[in-house]
């Protein structure tokens, strides 16, 4: 169970710091944890800690209270679950925390976010794509449209609370009697409660239904990433807004590129010829065939670079650049001719290449 820390550890000071001090720390901690500045629920609950800490601490009768008796905890040394608990022991009910009401709850609740898989080709996962997949999540009950009702029957103040969501206990204390209040459970905190529940979705107002949803996949996504799509995931609460959809792309590999982030990476085979003379080829791009040159005395491994010939920038303007790497092959199976040419041209060249000739080679026929 989660307990309040102490006070003066929530803003940071120590036990003998001067009023100056408690409103400094209160104005920085404020600055970085107002509602205005962040929408994350946990920096609101703190900003709620901060200024129930401030409220008691900066007023000199409030500190000497807790001072005397704070440290002890809650009734029967339990220990305080909530900075609210404080106000209530100390100061009496009804005091509230950061200006906010501890009125009934909206029963709206924003829908849980969906999630799932799809698999992409190679060229869809460059070039993008529009897909449709299809889902299965919560959507709002046809027979209630939400309210969790019987059709022709509401939901009705709730009869444990009194539609306040709060259900109020008296207690005795160090300073007398204290009134709490603490969340209803029958209606959950909403003040209302369903008597009649409707029949297709017992009350939740959302059943299970298949749906297809149409996601754009933009050009350059890559293996791993996840889309949004906002709006297309578990229907809201009696009314509040849909969750989102998270689309986990899974791409196929391409049996002619390696990808290294927008840069593509290739290898082309090219004859020893070519290689020693040089040559126009042809390689395989994105875009189709494009043709490079190759340098006369070109080494096998050497890379030439296709600049916008990779994947395009996600987002951004531009592609990435295609890298060749030149494979130079040496032919392992020569016609007499060929291997005579060849010899020749490592004697012209003062060339070691003595070796005696297989029985295949004995027997092969002249052309």
């Amino acid at each position: 169970m989660a307990t309040v820390r102490d006070l003066y550890d929530v803003l940071g000071v120590a036990r003998d710091a001067s009023p100056d001090d408690i409103r400094r720390a209160y104005r920085k901690l404020a600055r970085e944890l107002h509602p205005d500045v962040s929408a994350d629920p946990a920096t609101e609950e703190r900003f709620k800690e901060v200024t129930g800490a401030y409220e008691i601490l900066s007023d000199p009768q409030k500190r000497q209270r807790y001072d005397a008796f704070g440290a002890a905890g809650g009734p029967q040394g339990q220990p305080f679950t909530d900075i609210q608990d404080i106000f209530d022991l100390f100061f009496g009910g009804g005091f509230n925390v950061g200006g906010r009401s501890r009125g009934p709850r909206s029963r709206a609740q924003r829908g849980e976010d969906a999630g799932v898989r799809l698999s992409l080709s190679f060229r869809e996962a460059v070039f993008g794509a529009r897909r449709e997949i299809d889902v299965e999540r919560l959507a709002v009950c046809d027979r209630c449209l939400g309210n969790g009702a019987e059709p022709g029957t509401a939901p009705i103040a709730c009869r444990t609370c009194g539609g306040t969501g709060e259900i109020q206990s008296v207690r005795r204390s160090i300073f007398g009697t204290v009134m709490t209040a603490s969340v209803c459970q029958t209606c959950r905190g909403t003040g209302q409660e369903i008597p009649q529940r409707c029949a297709k979705c017992r009350g939740e107002g959302r059943v299970r239904a298949p749906a297809t949803v149409t996601v754009e996949i933009p050009p350059g996504v890559s293996e791993g990433m996840e889309l949004r799509v906002g709006g297309n995931g578990h229907a809201g609460i009696a009314g509040g807004p849909a969750g989102d959809l998270y689309v986990a792309l899974a791409v196929e590999p391409s049996p002619h590129f390696e990808r290294r982030g927008q840069d593509l990476f290739t290898v082309l085979d090219i004859s020893m010829t070519q290689a020693a003379l040089g040559a126009r080829v042809d390689v395989e791009t994105l875009d189709g065939q494009e043709r490079i040159h190759v340098e006369p005395g070109t080494d096998s491994g050497t890379v030439v670079r296709l600049k916008d010939k990779g994947v395009p920038n996600l987002n951004r303007r531009g592609r990435g650049d295609l890298f060749v790497t030149l494979h130079v092959l040496t032919p392992n199976e020569l016609a007499r001719e060929e291997r005579a040419l060849l010899e020749r041209l490592a004697e012209l060249r003062g060339e070691s290449t003595s070796r005696e000739p297989s029985a295949a080679e004995l027997r092969r026929p002249e052309f």
